[in-house]
């Protein structure tokens, strides 16, 4: 830092503010410095701000995939909310495995970041009392809970899936079944909506929930990628959706709609319907969930439960921020909400008018 603060003619000081607070420092200032940075390859060294400062200047984001859209719009939001300041994104991909996502707790606490963003709520014991105790701002993101760690930013998945099912059943659809791959937390959060949506409508009725089987489960487990050695866990794909939809027509031949879990598998009921000539939306409803783009795009168009992952990332910076700052950074549990986003696969009611 003395290196650069001689070349560019300027302090230290000046050269700690254009790293760290650049907003505090002039245009003119900043491009000076940053020349310099460039012109002597400057990295700054986390490892010794964190000692001098106690924190490495550095927010923790864990994430259960690295390959869905859904969470690379978070971390879209993570990544612009920190842009301008001197904050930096350090990313960790859990796969939905709880212990890998309590090692890298583990792993990224003892780099003392100035933050950890981690999804949903379900840590194991360890992974919580690590961050419970881990002395930075913790938000839980894509879920909601009444006892967070520190603070929790996303929606309720119960109340999304009780909300689209009543659509489908507005709509006039009765035998509407639920398609899930991995039944993890947050699906099991959507089909308990659904089934309170149906037992209130009294059209609940058994073998109308298909998800993936336990021996597909241990299969797609044994599928190892090559390059890396881990599984090669896709618990979504239009061919899985497809699949489970084979699986409920069989169950129940008189199925009139389909509430998917995500719009992967929506998009893999559609392909099924149109090869049997099963037209939609007349003969089946369809509706998925998060809106991915392709759900507005599809022929028909597919109805689906509209998420707000970008600003739940974007919220979360914005909280860790304020609270760095010593400010407050809002409320503890923060519900972003969700829409039903109603498109023409399930415009039943509109068709017969």
């Amino acid at each position: 830092m003395a290196d650069v603060a001689a070349y560019a003619g300027v302090g230290m000081i000046t050269v700690s503010r254009v790293l760290r607070e650049p907003h505090r420092v002039s245009e003119t200032l900043r491009r000076i410095v940053n020349d310099a940075i460039r012109e002597l390859n400057y990295v700054p060294n986390l490892s010794a701000r964190a000692l001098a400062s106690t924190r490495s200047g550095v927010i923790g984001a864990l994430v259960p995939s690295l390959t869905q859209v859904v969470f690379a719009d978070v971390l879209r939001g993570i990544y612009d909310g920190v842009d301008g300041t001197e904050l930096q994104i350090q990313v960790g991909n859990t796969r939905y495995d709880p212990l890998e996502e309590e090692r890298l707790v583990g792993l990224f606490l003892r780099q003392k970041p100035s933050a950890m963003i981690v999804s949903g709520i379900n840590q194991t014991a360890q992974a919580r009392r690590m961050l419970e105790q881990a002395g930075c701002p913790v938000v839980q993101i894509m879920d909601l809970s009444p006892d967070p760690i520190d603070r929790i930013i996303g929606f309720s998945h119960e109340d999304a899936g009780r909300r689209m099912t009543e659509h489908l059943i507005d709509q006039g659809y009765t035998r509407i079944a639920f398609l899930s791959g991995w039944m993890n937390s947050r699906s099991a959060g959507r089909r308990g909506g659904y089934q309170k949506a149906l037992e209130a409508a009294g059209l609940d009725r058994p073998g109308l929930i298909h998800s993936i089987s336990e021996s597909s489960l241990r299969h797609l487990l044994d599928k190892v990628n090559p390059a890396t050695g881990r599984p090669m866990l896709e618990f979504a794909t239009p061919a899985l959706g497809r699949e489970l939809f084979r699986r409920a027509l069989a169950a129940d031949p008189a199925l009139d709609a389909v509430f998917c879990n995500n719009d992967i598998l929506a998009l893999g009921v559609l392909f099924e319907c149109l090869q049997r000539g099963i037209r939609v939306p007349e003969d089946m409803g369809i509706a998925g969930f998060n809106d991915l783009d392709f759900m507005e795009a599809a022929e028909p168009s597919l109805s689906s439960v509209r998420t707000h992952r970008y600003r739940v990332g974007h919220s979360a910076v914005a909280a860790i921020r304020e609270q760095l700052a010593g400010r407050s950074p809002g409320p503890r549990i923060l519900d972003v909400g969700t829409e039903v986003m109603t498109r023409r696969s399930t415009a039943r009611a509109t068709r017969r008018t």
